[in-house]
């Protein structure tokens, strides 16, 4: 078991060798998931794009292939997952339409009002405290700016449930802890949609 959650903790913040290996399976392993969350952009056309939590930096990658008129921020607070992004973007980083940098989301170096979407995969289970991080979002946020946050567990699914046991500083919440925390944190029209046979959920705020 030591191992094992040694690992499997890595998805809170990769560090080391076993961060590089976590980081290295999170692009392809979370892909259709991903997928799935980024087909309900259907009516926003961003200019400006921050990814918060951009781990091995694919979702990022598929922002920039979806808006091609758009820039993506991306920010992750381990400098091995920050690593990863900006090598798996170098192309779009050269081309001036990608920035990947180390961040807290708790308290977010970005400029106010400045960013149309915000998107957050596999990540706010790890957020120490979603009113208090969702509204370092909404900060950054211009008026009318959306905030789509994807995630593989409903805060119900069994096996999820069982990560949070293992994993240090890990909460699996549900669609409704989430719109409550969104409304806390100042957003207005929220909306989720839950997987028809997968524990996937995908919620879209407004500011």
């Amino acid at each position: 078991m030591g191992l094992f959650k040694n690992f499997v903790s890595q998805t809170r913040k990769p560090e080391g060798f076993l961060g590089k290996m976590m980081v290295g399976g999170m692009n392809g392993g979370h892909a259709k998931m991903a997928d799935w969350g980024l087909s309900h952009l259907t009516s926003i056309f961003p200019g400006e794009i921050v990814e918060i939590g951009c781990g091995g930096g694919r979702n990022a990658g598929e922002l920039l292939k979806k808006y091609q008129g758009a820039k993506v921020t991306a920010i992750d607070y381990s400098e091995v997952s920050v690593g990863k992004a900006t090598e798996y973007n170098r192309d779009m980083i050269n081309a001036g339409r990608c920035i990947v940098k180390q961040g807290d989301v708790s308290a977010l170096d970005l400029p106010e009002e400045t960013f149309d979407l915000a998107t957050a995969f596999e990540t706010i289970y790890f957020w120490p405290g979603l009113e208090k991080c969702f509204a370092q979002v909404a900060k950054v946020l211009k008026t009318g700016g959306v905030f789509m946050i994807v995630n593989e567990s409903d805060g119900k699914d069994e096996a999820s449930l069982k990560f949070e046991e293992i994993i240090d500083g890990m909460k699996c919440y549900t669609i409704e802890d989430i719109e409550a925390a969104l409304k806390s944190a100042g957003f207005t029209k929220v909306k989720a949609d839950h997987h028809k046979s997968k524990p996937w959920i995908t919620v879209l705020a407004k500011k």
